[in-house]
């Protein structure tokens, strides 16, 4: 699989933008994973104030899916052994970023899929936030061409890597983690309440 036509027409876009808009590519690709953190802790919170146990299952899958997208993926990172495009394109521009130290292999991006595996996660909790969370996963995954450090195949396939994985895992787990859930509010333990929600007010 080569794109180092394409990796090289986005590197070059990139060259010719604004500074402020590499500025904020740099802070987005560097930063931007933080933002799915929030919407788990969000869709969480929301989720323990539910009836049901369902919708607690789902928030607590989504970051539990998004972590075993990222174990995979850097699995096959470490079987594939790609170099990184800023070392290996010949002519291309000097990446926005450092780029990363030999070892520290290309294919496929762990941005990309922690983005893809994320944004599906949050979507199957709350179908609404797929309208953000979708856009985001592939600004991510742009992100990392546009700053020079992944070829378009590396976050294609990560994308469709992790956001694969988190469906797979979030459809197939949620029903034993309901149960679990169900059990957890029902002892009325303090902890366990505390971290599974009372259900609605009462």
């Amino acid at each position: 699989m080569d794109s180092s036509r394409l990796y090289l027409d986005i590197t070059g876009f990139a060259h010719s933008t604004p500074g402020w808009v590499q500025s904020l590519f740099e802070a987005w690709t560097r930063y931007g994973l933080f933002v799915f953190g929030l919407l788990f802790v969000a869709v969480w919170w929301r989720a323990r104030r539910q009836d049901g146990s369902r919708a607690v299952a789902l928030a607590i899958l989504a970051p539990l899916a998004t972590a075993v997208a990222y174990v995979v993926s850097e699995l096959v990172k470490s079987v594939v052994d790609e170099e990184r495009p800023c070392r290996a394109v010949a002519g291309a521009a000097i990446p926005l970023v450092e780029c990363p130290a030999f070892g520290d292999w290309s294919f496929p991006s762990n941005h990309s899929a922690i983005a893809g595996a994320a944004a599906v996660a949050l979507a199957l909790a709350v179908r609404r936030l797929a309208a953000v969370t979708i856009p985001l996963a592939l600004l991510m995954a742009f992100s990392r061409v546009f700053v020079g450090v992944h070829y378009p195949h590396d976050v294609t396939l990560g994308l469709l890597l992790g956001g694969s994985l988190a469906a797979l895992l979030v459809l197939g787990f949620a029903g034993r983690i309901s149960t679990i859930t169900a059990a957890m509010r029902a002892s009325g333990g303090r902890a366990a309440v505390w971290f599974t929600g009372p259900g609605p007010a009462r």
